[in-house]
């Protein structure tokens, strides 16, 4: 991890252990950055959705690779880069995020569908680019000062 006083990357390996570890290395250094504890469960949700899309759909049937993620923080907002070089998504397109239906008996509940509507509503912002054959999401955190 290369980090300064308001930024870090980290670099691993899509696989669900590379997921898990890096997981709790990047909120570790959210901490230090001084990202309060009641905001960091929202971004942590969030980029663990995003990055399970990445080593589930991305890297799907494909030798696992790299994922990197560079954090930077300002004076209200954490912004997340999460880049690989799997397949691109769907038609180059955020995908909707619209809830799933959960009508119904429990038996016919999704299994999935509703990851890209809980990263949609914890992120203010979020941007896709395919470039140079590497996936680049950014995921943009609004943060509240703690009271005084």
């Amino acid at each position: 991890m290369t980090d300064t006083p308001s930024s870090f990357t980290h670099s691993f390996t899509a696989s669900e252990l590379g997921t898990r570890n890096a997981l709790y290395e990047i909120m570790t250094r959210i901490r230090k950055l001084g990202v309060a504890e009641d905001q960091v469960g929202g971004v942590e949700i969030a980029l663990a959705e995003a990055v399970n899309n990445v080593v589930e759909h991305a890297y799907a049937n494909m030798e696992a690779g790299d994922i990197l993620i560079r954090g930077q923080l300002d004076k209200h907002a954490l912004r997340l880069r999460v880049t690989d070089h799997g397949r691109p998504l769907p038609d180059g397109e955020l995908p909707k995020g619209n809830p799933a239906d959960i009508g119904g008996p429990r038996s016919d509940l999704p299994e999935g569908g509703f990851g890209w509507f809980m990263i949609r509503t914890l992120a203010r912002d979020i941007r896709y680019m395919r470039e140079n054959g590497s996936n680049h999401l950014q995921l943009t955190f609004d943060l509240i000062p703690p009271a005084r």
